[in-house]
């Protein structure tokens, strides 16, 4: 196995079990609500004045997929809409108290799990954390370019 595939191999397994000792608190503490519904009210928590085609952007879904789930987290009372009074044609979303509510908890588990696992990120150098987000940055920019280039060939 050459370096490249060490590396995936790597992010792939270091997800799984990210995922694996998250998953059963988030679900826990987030019972009733889907993953998507969670991220999206990360998303409108995070980034205030969301709409449909910022919500799709950030979520990497398509606008059909992110109006479905909003009209469903609308129905369930996380999040509501509204219209700016200058702007009539744009339909914006914002987080109800239950919303909030379900959005601090998911924050709080984020904060739970950094702590958790703060060992291993209180050992790196200066120069180590530099090396790896230039390494994110430069994956995460090509991977952008690639999207954008194969969205633009299915268009």
């Amino acid at each position: 196995m050459n370096k490249e595939e060490q590396l995936m191999v790597g992010f792939r397994e270091l997800f799984n079990k990210i995922n694996w000792l998250n998953k059963p608190k988030m679900e826990e503490s987030l019972k009733g609500y889907t993953s998507s519904e969670v991220h999206c009210v990360e998303f409108i928590g995070n980034h205030p004045l969301s709409n449909v085609t910022q919500l799709a952007e950030g979520m990497y879904m398509t606008r059909g997929a992110i109006s479905k789930l909003t009209k469903k987290m609308v129905k369930k009372g996380l999040i509501e809409s509204y219209q700016k009074p200058d702007n009539k044609k744009e339909i914006y979303f914002d987080l109800t108290e239950q919303g909030k509510r379900v959005f601090q908890i998911h924050e709080a588990l984020h904060n739970e799990f950094q702590n958790r696992d703060k060992v291993v990120f209180d050992q790196l150098t200066e120069e180590q954390f530099t090396g790896i987000l230039r390494f994110i940055d430069s994956y995460n920019e090509h991977l952008t370019k690639e999207m954008n280039r194969q969205d633009t060939h299915s268009k």
